[in-house]
């Protein structure tokens, strides 16, 4: 409740969501809601039943969070990876947070707000 008061807006039903990101600033806006302990590699495998349900049903909608798409290309140039990882980004992101004493959730928004900054895309929040 605390976070939906504080973005100024109500949680949306999924049957409002247009795409992957929308439903990710769901995400963001209760991610206790959506993602076990803030788990990353939680959230990589909703992302995968959500990307597997787009082929099933013929849906053509950009992707990027498949283990070696663009989300995490760009993720390995931006944590200063010599090769990808085998793991998948949603690891790597859990590694680089318990480094730098940051919750891994967090890590997260702020690199795909960073991913959507620097190809030029509109930053989406769920406070808008």
């Amino acid at each position: 409740m605390a976070e939906t008061a504080r973005s100024g807006r109500a949680p949306r039903k999924p049957s409002e969501l247009q795409d992957v990101y929308e439903f990710l600033e769901e995400v963001r806006l209760r991610p206790g809601m959506w993602v076990r302990r803030s788990s990353l590699q939680d959230l990589d495998s909703i992302l995968f039943g959500y990307a597997l349900a787009l082929e099933v049903h013929g849906i053509d909608e950009p992707f990027d969070f498949w283990n070696g798409g663009p989300f995490a290309e760009w993720l390995w140039k931006r944590l200063n990876l010599s090769y990808p990882s085998a793991l998948g980004w949603a690891v790597e992101i859990e590694r680089a947070a318990e480094e730098s004493g940051t919750p891994a959730i967090e890590m997260f928004f702020a690199l795909l707000d960073e991913f959507h900054a620097q190809r030029g895309q509109p930053q989406r929040r769920a406070d808008r």
